[in-house]
């Protein structure tokens, strides 16, 4: 057999630039804390019903726990595959929408009126923390560089730093 004659794809110039600046836009203290939120996020979502209190809700229950894990998955789980793995965050957008809806959509009548207010609350209030954490997940992933040029080394328009 012979050798490829061709360089490997893991050394072409624009991968190695991607991989660069997804190491220094997952260094950034922000994108941390953006990751670390993400999770904590998740991991509330996920615990929720039994945190506020509407666990009876079992199909609520159930839909939180599920959406809580796959939302710490794909936002918070990634941080070492990130410049593969930031698209996924709007799939993360997306189950923050459904964590706004899901309590009419999946508990529809069955929640007693006392904790109807409880699990809304709660659903709407980190399904926005997970919509605002997921959409600031995926623009980091569109972030330029700091020196004046964007992912693959190209200057920017007008020299922008």
């Amino acid at each position: 057999m012979t050798a490829p004659t061709s360089p490997r794809i893991e050394t072409h110039p624009d991968i190695l630039a991607l991989r660069a600046h997804s190491e220094e836009t997952t260094a950034a203290p922000a994108a941390q804390a953006v990751e670390a939120l993400a999770l904590l996020s998740g991991v509330y979502l996920a615990a929720s019903p039994w945190i506020v209190g509407f666990s009876f809700a079992t199909n609520l229950a159930i839909n939180n726990l599920i959406v809580g894990i796959a939302f710490a998955c794909l936002v918070g789980g990634f941080g070492s595959a990130y410049e593969r793995t930031h698209a996924m965050s709007w799939a993360a957008v997306g189950l923050a929408v459904w964590t706004i809806v899901s309590p009419w959509v999946v508990a529809g009548h069955t929640l007693v009126t006392a904790f109807i207010t409880r699990a809304i609350v709660s659903n709407v209030i980190i399904g926005a923390v997970c919509c605002v954490v997921a959409l600031a997940c995926a623009r980091m992933g569109l972030v330029k560089g700091t020196l004046g040029k964007d992912a693959l080394g190209r200057g920017t328009p007008g020299g922008r730093r």
